[in-house]
């Protein structure tokens, strides 16, 4: 008899877990189908006005959380004269370029000795970025945020 009600107690909060799992589960399907269900013209509607792309800082951490709004075009390196100006030693004088096409954000490599990488891959030529893309330039982290 002890061995039964030991079984239930045990087996009776599993059940509720997988079912609230199972639920959690079905909204979350529910979700990303209503999100892909949308049209393009839902989505560019959609869109927050006026809070423009960007990027924000993740690495170095002094500056985590630091937003870099662009609004048309930002050049990111050592030298004084670009947009972003950064103290560190991976980065050339004019690494990269982040721009804002008609919404959209997309980064090119400016001829960089160490390279520009989104999502960790090495780009070529001009890239477009999505939201929650992470770039790398030297040692600096940023993500695309809205």
């Amino acid at each position: 008899m002890a061995a039964s009600a030991n079984y239930a107690a045990v087996v009776r909060p599993l059940q509720v877990l997988v079912m609230v799992i199972a639920i959690l589960f079905f909204f979350r399907v529910l979700r990303v189908a209503s999100v892909q269900a949308r049209s393009p013209e839902q989505v560019a509607t959609g869109r927050r006005r006026g809070s423009a792309l960007g990027l924000e800082y993740i690495e170095p951490l002094d500056r985590s959380g630091e937003r870099v709004t662009v609004d048309i075009a930002v050049t990111i390196g050592r030298s004084p004269d670009c947009d972003v100006n950064l103290e560190d030693t991976y980065l050339s004088s004019r690494h990269a370029r982040v721009a804002n096409d008609n919404g959209d954000l997309s980064i090119e490599d400016l001829g960089s000795t160490n390279g520009t990488y989104v999502n960790q891959e090495l780009i070529e030529g001009r890239v477009h970025l999505d939201r929650g893309d992470i770039v790398q330039v030297g040692g600096v982290l940023f993500e695309v945020v809205r």
